[in-house]
């Protein structure tokens, strides 16, 4: 239905040829049209608006070639697994000179859903709890979020320009001091985002 053409879940066309290929720019995939007895693909390439709502949240200058491809594969009849592969190129601060610092990312992703995936206990420690990796299945799978999730743990914590060390006197602009280790704690929150994202919270 026309309704259909502005909502982000992607409607998944059983007994189709079409079910098979990559999905482009479909961000989130209702579980309960996904064939469960069939793996999918997805390819993600992020449009300008995706990448500016994910360049503020992670306070980059820049964000550019940022896309997201892999696919879905079941795991039993209710579970699945994920893989896929991350690419971008971002563009911070230089903690130091405040000049611009490019990084390129590519990187695995993989994720496994359970549906029946349970909280550990608070204070229990065991291989599973450290396994990152493993998430809840929801009624839906937010592709975008987990590519976002996974570019922030790939970033830099405190960008440096090559040879550029935080205790080196550096020369600036006239009137513009250089960035000292206190100036640089703004960039402590994206370590703690990662460190968030690291312990699954």
């Amino acid at each position: 239905m026309a309704m259909h053409k502005f909502h982000k879940v992607v409607p998944i066309m059983v007994n189709t040829a079409k079910q098979r290929k990559s999905h482009r720019n479909q961000t989130v995939l209702n579980v309960c049209d996904i064939p469960s007895d069939r793996e999918i693909t997805f390819d993600i390439v992020f449009n300008a608006e995706q990448r500016a709502e994910t360049r503020n949240v992670l306070s980059l200058l820049e964000l550019k070639n940022y896309r997201f491809s892999g696919k879905l594969t079941p795991r039993g009849k209710n579970d699945w697994d994920m893989t896929g592969k991350l690419g971008a190129t971002a563009t911070q601060e230089c903690v130091v000179t405040l000049e611009t610092v490019k990084t390129r990312i590519d990187d695995l992703v993989n994720r496994t859903f359970y549906s029946h995936w349970e909280e550990p206990d608070e204070g229990s420690v065991s291989e599973m709890d450290e396994n990152v990796e493993s998430e809840p299945l929801l009624n839906t799978i937010d592709l975008g979020l987990i590519a976002r999730e996974a570019l922030a743990l790939s970033l830099p914590d405190y960008p440096r320009k090559e040879n550029v060390k935080l205790e080196e006197a550096v020369f600036t602009e006239p009137g513009v001091s250089p960035m000292t280790d206190k100036d640089a704690k703004p960039f402590a929150g994206l370590a703690d985002l990662k460190k968030k994202l690291e312990k699954g919270i």
